[in-house]
């Protein structure tokens, strides 16, 4: 019998965004090499050769009390990548206008066309935050606007606001393969106007936008919702997603003190998208 080539982590991350995000980056340093998205959080995938006992040891999120990780192992046998891609990736419509799709799927002439290859970045639509977040944006005139996709992750929001018509995107995220794969993913959707910067909200000086798209989570954003709020062109809009509904006063609070009047919401499940605007 031929020896198992991988060994497979099969975790349960509460809550997953952004437990799911920050458990890949962590796995990525310690040799990890694949990922797969699942219902409960996050499969892990690495080299037999390279896997050892204590692989785990460094991981802080195992030791943050603000997400809930528990796993599983198991050996198995060469795995087929792309078959796994294709079998855990579906297109995605939202609202009827607008499709996100892997390169192997056809275009069913939504719209508005995205195809977006994750590979270990998220941001491809399945998820609820970033669903409600293009249904604020698909009914919102981005046309000549400038945009901030903050947490950009697959940089699926900032190609939908140039493909709106958004004169200059700009789209930064902390992580380095959201950051490359930003890169490969604007290049596959023959994106012009959208510059991505590795960062945080650190970079954000002396600039104005006329939409500004947070999706990370509750915590980072009450602490940049004022940053935000200083970039934010007058009558402009701020769109926040990645916390859950219980979230709602802190955000609030926070954005009321930042001269920012409450617009809107949507729920999807037990997540929720606000929108605000600048005063």
């Amino acid at each position: 019998m031929t020896n198992p080539l991988y060994i497979a982590y099969h975790f349960d991350v509460s809550p997953p965004v952004p437990g799911n995000e920050i458990l890949m980056a962590e796995l990525g340093v310690v040799g990890f090499e694949s990922f797969v998205e699942t219902s409960e959080g996050l499969s892990a995938y690495i080299q037999k050769k390279n896997h050892y006992s204590s692989i785990l040891e460094t991981l802080q999120i195992l030791e943050n009390n603000e997400f809930s990780i528990s796993y599983g192992i198991e050996e198995i046998e060469q795995v087929n990548w792309n078959a796994k891609w294709e079998a855990n990736f579906k297109p995605i419509i939202v609202d009827g206008r607008c499709c996100i799709r892997a390169p192997f799927h056809d275009s069913a002439g939504h719209e508005f066309d995205i195809v977006i290859e994750p590979k270990m970045s998220f941001g491809t639509g399945h998820h609820e935050t970033t669903h409600m977040m293009i249904q604020f944006m698909l009914d919102t005139d981005l046309k000549n606007k400038s945009v901030l996709d903050m947490g950009c992750g697959t940089a699926v929001l900032a190609i939908l606001a140039e493909k709106k018509g958004s004169s200059s995107v700009e789209a930064i995220d902390i992580d380095e393969w959201c950051y490359q794969n930003s890169l490969e993913n604007i290049r596959r959707n023959s994106c012009q106007n959208i510059r991505v910067l590795k960062g945080d909200a650190s970079l954000l000086k002396a600039q104005a936008f006329d939409v500004i798209i947070a999706n990370i989570n509750r915590n980072i954003l009450l602490n940049d919702i004022g940053v935000y709020a200083t970039c934010l062109n007058a009558n402009g809009f701020l769109f926040l997603s990645g916390f859950y509904k219980e979230d709602i006063p802190k955000i609030q609070v926070v954005c009321k003190h930042s001269n920012l009047s409450f617009e809107a919401q949507i729920f999807r499940n037990d997540w929720v998208a606000l929108k605000f605007k600048k005063q």
